[in-house]
């Protein structure tokens, strides 16, 4: 029997077309230092910095997960490219040296506990940027933790019927702009039974005026804000923001 863990099976399923975009922003809101050192920040399995890699950008990944660093290590293997990979909690970034670009994508800031954590990850990211580093990352909003996410469900079958996924989210009544993730996958083995591999997550969301506050206390003071992949202003009725920060 083939047996998949939750990251293997999150990692397969993830919407390809969104690393694309996110490279893409990337590669245009950074173009002033991509040629220097960059890196990751919970970035999971790798798929963007294996795509960054392949533009010949000196890419080190930062993740948490263990296992989501195996697959990164998987991933950069098979694409043929070189990655640097270390295990590490965002909020302490102690171990690592500066960087000319640092990014933090798929609303990765949102899981963090309140506000203060996202702060001292912000202070953090500043202490470890070069003097014209660029800070690039993206936060889901209030709107879509209180009015898109609560009720919403998603299911997803595959053609032979092998694998099945289904997400259905919650207000979390007892966090502010909280909202639980409660994310399933069905998983054929090679006896015909089914696995089961479930996780619930936890996000929070805060306002833009929090957000650039925070900013602007761990040092920034250049603080660019759109939606879009950076294509339009932002606003409060946007369901994610992306944030272009420089000391």
């Amino acid at each position: 029997m083939i047996y998949q863990s939750f990251a293997q099976l999150y990692d397969q399923l993830f919407d390809q077309e969104l690393y694309k975009r996110w490279l893409d922003f990337t590669l245009k809101q950074g173009q002033t230092v991509i040629s220097g050192k960059c890196l990751d920040l919970a970035g999971g399995a790798g798929r963007l910095a294996v795509m960054l890699a392949q533009k010949r950008v000196n890419v080190t990944v930062a993740d948490f997960s263990s296992e989501m660093l195996s697959l990164a290590r998987q991933h950069a293997d098979e694409a043929g490219v070189e990655l640097e990979l270390i295990e590490a909690d965002m909020r302490d970034l102690n171990r690592l040296p500066k960087y000319d670009l640092i990014t933090c994508y798929a609303d990765s800031l949102n899981y963090l506990e309140d506000l203060s954590s996202v702060q001292t990850t912000f202070q953090q990211v500043y202490k470890h940027l070069t003097a014209n580093g660029i800070f690039l990352f993206d936060m889901i909003s209030p709107y879509k933790t209180d009015i898109v996410y609560p009720g919403y469900m998603y299911n997803y079958e595959d053609d032979d019927h092998q694998r099945a996924f289904m997400w259905r989210s919650f207000m979390d009544d007892d966090v502010e702009h909280g909202v639980i993730h409660d994310l399933t996958f069905f998983n054929q083995l090679n006896d015909g039974k089914y696995q089961r591999v479930g996780e619930t997550h936890f996000e929070r969301a805060y306002s833009m005026s929090e957000l650039e506050d925070s900013l602007k206390m761990a040092g920034f003071s250049q603080i660019e804000i759109s939606s879009n992949f950076g294509q339009e202003k932002a606003t409060d009725e946007d369901e994610r923001w992306f944030f272009k920060c420089r000391k």
